[in-house]
C-alpha cells in the first residue's frame, strides 16, 4: 500500500498512525493511503524563507526561466507523463482529460520561462513603468522597482487538477523568485506527490524551492499561523474555506497576501441571431456538452448556465440532449469513454444534492446514460444532467454550484435580460458568447464584463483556432470578481508582478541608475573617443554615450524622401498648406526621414559586434523638423540585457535626435543585438590571421 509522503526541508516524509484509504474513483479499489502529515509545518516555511528565497534570489529572472524550461521539458518526457498519465486515471480523468492536467501544465511551466525570457531582464530587478521626473530642473526623480519579497507562497489547490493547479500558482511564484508550499486536496495528494517526487528527484530546483505537504486541514492552522506580511497564500476551493481563509489572523491581523478561485457559475450566452441553423449555434451547443462532461464537469471554468433567447429554447434543449446522449460513460481506461466518474462517491453525492436543489426552479430534460459497463455502486459515475429552468430568475439557479456534470438551460428576452440573468450568478471566472452579430455581441460583451475574469467571444471565423470556453492560459488572467474570488492567477507578467513587492524610489538619476541598472535620464554618462557600436557586449557599460556630428536637413532632402517613398502628405509638399496648419509654421520633414537621417550619423558602417538591428520603442517626434534645421544625434546605452548561450546580448540605446537649438525633435530606443566579447558564452573565438 503506498502511504502518501510530505516532501519537506529536501527529504520525504512518510507519515506516522493509520491513514485512510484513497480510492479508485472508477473502480473503488484502493490507491493510496492517506493519513496526517505529522510534521512542524513552521519550520517547511521557515526553511523556505532561510534556504529557498536565498537560493531563488541570487539568480536572475533568465536563470529561473532556464530551470523551469528544463523543469516542463522533464515533466513531458515520454515515460514520465505516461506514469502521470497511470495515476491521473485512478481520480476519474480520462486521457483528454488528463492532458489538460499534465501535459497542460507543463505548457504553463515552458509559457512562463520563454515570457520570462522575453519580457524581463537578465537581473534580479525589474523596472515597472516610465520615470517619472519630480523636479524642473531633472535632478530628481523617480522609479517603480519590482523586487522579490522574503517569504513563501503557500498553495492551497483542489482536488480536479493537481497537476495543472500546482504548477499554474508554481511558475509565475517561481519567476519571481518566491518559494511554493503546496498542500493538494486529498482525493488527488498522490497525483500531486508523484509530479513534485519526479521534479525534487531530478536536481533541477534550488533547495527550498518546492515544498509538498500532504496534511490534514485542520494541520494547516500551524502553518497559516506563522505567515507574515512578506507570505501569501494562494488558494483553490469552495467560497467557505476562502471565507476561512480570509477571517484568519495571518491575513487580517498580519497582511499575508491572499489570492482566492472559489465557486464560478460560468455561463454559455447564445446571441439573438445566432438561431437554429447558423454555424454559430451548433458552436454553442458543442461547447456547452463538451463543458459538463470534460473531467466530468468537475472544472472551475465548466458551464453551469446556457442561455438562449426564448425562442430557441425547445430546439436548444433537442440539440443539447443530443449532443449528450453520445456521450460515452465509463471507466477512463477505456478508449471508448468520453466522461468518466467524479472525483469520489462524496464528491457524487454532493453533486446530486446540488441538482436536487436546482429542480425546486428547473425540470430534467437529461439525467440517464448506458452506465452497463461499469460498477456503479463501487465507482463514482454519473449520467451527464441537463435541466431547463422554470423560471430563470429563481435564486436557486444563480447560487447552487453543482460542480459535475449538471449545466441549466433558461430563456431569455433580451440583451438586457440576458446580461441580468449572467450577473445574478454573482461573478463568474468565465462567460462565453456565441454570435456573429458584432453588434449585439458587443453589447452583451461590455454588459458582463464587470461580472467575469475573461469573457470567449465565439463565431465561425475563429473556431478553429479557439482553445474553448474552458481553458485557462498562460498569459491570461484566471480569476474573477465576486462569487469567483475576487482574485486573479497566470496572466503573463501581471502574476510574477503580484509576488513581487512594487517600491517607489526616489533620488538623483544617477542614484536610480544604479539601483535599476538602466540608464535614467539626467544621470552620468561616458563620452566615448571612439564609437560606442565598437564596443562587445562585455565591454559596453550602462551610460557610454556618443555625439555625433551634424547635417542639415534640406528641401531637396525632403523632395527626394518623398518621390522615393510615395508619402506626399500635405506637410511635406506644400508650403501654403504646412503653413495653414495648427501644428506647423510651414513646410516640414518626413520623421521617419529624420529618423534614417538620424541613423546615418550613428551608425558604424563596418563589421563588429553590433549585430542587428531589431527594432524601435518609444518613439516620439517632439518637435517638427524644418528645411534648413541642423540635427545630430545624442546615443547612450540605456540597458543591457544578456542573452544566454547565443554570442550576443540585447542592448537598448536611448536615442535623441538634437537641432541646433538644443530642442529635441525625436526621441526613441534603438534595439540592437551586439556580440559578446570573443569566446565569451557562446561567441566565437577571435581569429587568428597568422
Amino acid at each position: 500500500m503506498h502511504r502518501v509522503e510530505s516532501y519537506v526541508a529536501g527529504a520525504w516524509h512518510r507519515p506516522p498512525g493509520d491513514g485512510r484509504p484513497v480510492l479508485d474513483a472508477a473502480t473503488g479499489r484502493t490507491v493510496a493511503e492517506l493519513a496526517p502529515a505529522g510534521l512542524d509545518l513552521a519550520a517547511a516555511a521557515e526553511h523556505g524563507r532561510a534556504v529557498g528565497g536565498p537560493a531563488l534570489r541570487e539568480l536572475t529572472f533568465h536563470q529561473r526561466a532556464a530551470i523551469l524550461r528544463n523543469v516542463g521539458k522533464l515533466l513531458l518526457a515520454d515515460d514520465t507523463k505516461e506514469h502521470l498519465y497511470s495515476l491521473s486515471y485512478c481520480t476519474g480523468a480520462t486521457r483528454a482529460d488528463s492532458w489538460i492536467d499534465i501535459e497542460g501544465g507543463a505548457g504553463v511551466l515552458l509559457s512562463y520561462a520563454d515570457k520570462a525570457r522575453r519580457e524581463l531582464p537578465n537581473s534580479t530587478v525589474a523596472v515597472d513603468g516610465a520615470t517619472e521626473a519630480l523636479s524642473r530642473d531633472g535632478s530628481f526623480s523617480a522609479v517603480h522597482i519590482l523586487t522579490q519579497r522574503k517569504g513563501v507562497e503557500v498553495q492551497i489547490n483542489a482536488f480536479n487538477l493537481p497537476v495543472w493547479g500546482m504548477l499554474a500558482k508554481f511558475a509565475p511564484a517561481f519567476i519571481a523568485g518566491v518559494p511554493s508550499i503546496v498542500k493538494p486536496a486529498s482525493p488527488a495528494a498522490y497525483l500531486a506527490e508523484a509530479a513534485v517526487r519526479i521534479i525534487a528527484e531530478s536536481g533541477l530546483l534550488p533547495e527550498g524551492s518546492l515544498q509538498l505537504v500532504c496534511a490534514e486541514p485542520a494541520e494547516l492552522d500551524s502553518l497559516l499561523d506563522c505567515l507574515g506580511g512578506q507570505d501569501s497564500i494562494a488558494f483553490t476551493g469552495s467560497a467557505a474555506t476562502a471565507a476561512a481563509l480570509r477571517a484568519h489572523p495571518a491575513v487580517t491581523a498580519r497582511a499575508a497576501r491572499l489570492n482566492v478561485e472559489a465557486d464560478s457559475l460560468n455561463a454559455a450566452v447564445l446571441a439573438p441571431a445566432a438561431a437554429p441553423g447558423t454555424a454559430e449555434f451548433d458552436l454553442f451547443t458543442a461547447e456547452v456538452v463538451k463543458e459538463m462532461t470534460v473531467k466530468a464537469g468537475q472544472k472551475c471554468t465548466a458551464i453551469r448556465r446556457a442561455l438562449v433567447p426564448a425562442g430557441c429554447l425547445d430546439a436548444a434543449a433537442e440539440a443539447l440532449a443530443s449532443g449528450l446522449g453520445g456521450v460515452a460513460v465509463g471507466d477512463p481506461r477505456d478508449d471508448a469513454t468520453a466522461m468518466g466518474p467524479l472525483v469520489g462517491l462524496a464528491q457524487r453525492d454532493e453533486v446530486s444534492a446540488s441538482v436536487l436543489a436546482l429542480r425546486e426552479a428547473a425540470d430534467l430534460i437529461v439525467d440517464s446514460c448506458d452506465l452497463s459497463r461499469v460498477d456503479v455502486a463501487a465507482g463514482a459515475f454519473m449520467a451527464p444532467t441537463l435541466l431547463r429552468a422554470t423560471d430563470p430568475h429563481s435564486s436557486v439557479i444563480h447560487e447552487t454550484e453543482a460542480f459535475g456534470p449538471v449545466a441549466t438551460l433558461m430563456p431569455y428576452g433580451s440583451i438586457a435580460e440576458a446580461v441580468e440573468l449572467v450577473a445574478a450568478g454573482g461573478g463568474s471566472l468565465v462567460a462565453s458568447l456565441y454570435g456573429a452579430d458584432q453588434g449585439e455581441i458587443a453589447d452583451l460583451a461590455l454588459g458582463i464584463a464587470s461580472h467575469h475574469g475573461r469573457v470567449l467571444i465565439m463565431d465561425s471565423s475563429m473556431a478553429a483556432a479557439s482553445t474553448g470556453h474552458g481553458s485557462p492560459l498562460p498569459p491570461l488572467a484566471h480569476g474573477g470578481p465576486g462569487r469567483a474570488g475576487g482574485g486573479e492567477e497566470m496572466g503573463g507578467m501581471r502574476g510574477v508582478y503580484a509576488h513581487m513587492q512594487r517600491t517607489a524610489v526616489q533620488g538623483s538619476p544617477d542614484a536610480l541608475t544604479a539601483v535599476t541598472g538602466e540608464h535614467i535620464a539626467g544621470s552620468s554618462t561616458r563620452e566615448h573617443k571612439g564609437h560606442p557600436f565598437k564596443l562587445t557586449f562585455d565591454d559596453l557599460e550602462v551610460g557610454d554615450s556618443i555625439t555625433t556630428g551634424s547635417r542639415t536637413v534640406t528641401r531637396a532632402d525632403i523632395a527626394a524622401f518623398a518621390e522615393s517613398t510615395g508619402d506626399r502628405f500635405y506637410a511635406h509638399m506644400d508650403d501654403e498648406a504646412a503653413a495653414r496648419s495648427p501644428i506647423f509654421n510651414g513646410l516640414v520633414a518626413h520623421g521617419y526621414l529624420v529618423l534614417s537621417f538620424a541613423a546615418g550619423l550613428f551608425v558604424w558602417p563596418d563589421e563588429g559586434p553590433v549585430l542587428a538591428n531589431y527594432g524601435i520603442d518609444r518613439l516620439r517626434f517632439a518637435k517638427p523638423t524644418y528645411p534648413g534645421d541642423e540635427i545630430h544625434v545624442v546615443l547612450t546605452c540605456k540597458r543591457k540585457r544578456k542573452v544566454d548561450g547565443r554570442g550576443y546580448g540585447e542592448v537598448a540605446w536611448d536615442t535623441k535626435v538634437v537641432n541646433q537649438h538644443g530642442e529635441v525633435n525625436a526621441a526613441y530606443d534603438v534595439l540592437t543585438m551586439v556580440a559578446n566579447a570573443p569566446g565569451v558564452d557562446g561567441a566565437p573565438e577571435a581569429r587568428s590571421d597568422g
